[in-house]
This record gives structure tokens, sequence and C-alpha cells, in this order.
């Protein structure tokens, strides 16, 4: 069954609920990325798997997470660790690569409320994926942090962004390399406690420069 990617700096109050919904047979992994609330040692109580990733770093965090998690189960997922998505969502997304009809599955965010996800941070997800459509193809509606595909695909292809660009470099060279990559709708509630990436205009500016940086490096 998959192993589930959970980068994390500073999410000690999300993580019980988030681990407690965890599918049966889906193992957490969770990436600590720094934190100082004692995130890691709260997902050790609950039976994660945690790997330190004291290089700060969203992408930094998703590849410790990726390297730790076990190359016999095959298949990887990745999610947020802010409570905003529900782990129950992990078993469609990672459904079609587990049955080989997928190589490379993302789940498309619906927010649940306006304020689950604030507008600056919506228009730049659809500037991007724009950009994605335009350089590849690939026709999507989200570069969300919920997906799944095959672990030791994930590792060759190379991808280098350590930082924020992580999650569109994957799909950028994912598309290069001829995947089969599908979209499936998930819920998107608001985070447990303070935002520090897409709840912020300052967050977002950040994602979006290191994302830029990766379409230029594409182009």
């Amino acid at each position: 069954m998959p192993h589930v990617v959970i980068p994390v700096l500073n999410e000690a109050a999300a993580l019980p609920d988030l681990l407690a919904a965890m599918p049966p047979g889906y193992t957490a992994v969770v990436a600590d990325n720094g934190s100082t609330d004692g995130s890691g040692d709260v997902a050790r109580r609950l039976g994660a798997v945690v790997v330190d990733q004291p290089v700060r770093g969203f992408g930094a965090a998703c590849w410790a997470g990726l390297l730790a998690a076990d190359p016999a189960d095959g298949v990887v997922c990745f999610m947020d660790g802010d409570g905003s998505l529900d782990p129950a969502d992990l078993l469609g997304v990672a459904a079609p690569v587990l049955a080989g009809a997928s190589d490379l599955v993302l789940g498309a965010r619906r927010p649940t409320t306006p304020g689950a996800w604030p507008l600056h941070a919506r228009m730049a997800n659809r500037f991007l994926a724009f950009q994605i459509g335009r350089r590849t193809g690939r026709r999507l509606q989200d570069i969300g942090p919920m997906r799944a595909a095959r672990r030791d695909d994930l590792l060759a292809l190379g991808i280098e962004d350590r930082r924020f660009g992580w999650p569109l470099e994957m799909v950028l060279r994912a598309a290069a390399a001829g995947w089969r990559i599908d979209e499936l709708p998930v819920p998107y509630s608001p985070r447990t406690g303070k935002s520090k990436v897409t709840g912020t205009v300052s967050g977002t500016m950040r994602t979006v420069r290191d994302m830029s940086r990766v379409l230029a490096a594409a182009s």
C-alpha cells in the first residue's frame, strides 16, 4: 500500500486529526522541515514515520520524504500537513496509479468555503496551470499538493527544485517524459492554524517566484 509523504513546518495542531484520518494500510511519512513546535514528536507518538530535513524548503522536505518511502510499496502519495485536505481522498487519487491506468494523478482543489483558498492564491494557480498548458498541451486546473505516482519513476524524473517550485517541476518533467497525467477533484478546507504560504500574499509571491524560476528553466 502507498506511503504518504507529508511535508510539515510547525503543524503540531493539525497532525493528530490528519494522521487519525489516514486510510487503512497507508503509511504516513512526515518530513519535518525544521519545526519548532514539536511536530516531529507529535507524528512519532501517533505512529508516523518521521524524517528530519533541517534544510528549509518545501521541495527539500518532499524529496526527503520520497527517499524515506519504502520502495517495496511502489506508489507514493503527497499531501499537505495543515488539515486543508482529507486523507480519505487519497484513495481516489492513488487508485488510477495503483491500477496502472495513470502515471501521475493530481488532486484538483475545490474550496469548501470562500476563505479556504484566497483569491490571490487561486489567481496565481490559474496562471501556472495556463503556463503548463501552453508549454505541454496538458490542460490542468490545479497544481495542487495532493498527488500520487510511482516512487521509482519520480526519482528517475530528476526533480531539482527544493523550494516551492517542486510541484510544478514534477508536472513539467512528467509531461516531458510522456507520462499519463490525470486530475480528480478533492475538497479543500480552511487550514488548521495560521497559513504560511497560500493564505498570505507574501507566501503566494514566494511560491510564484520559485515556480517562475522553474518555468524559465523549462523554456
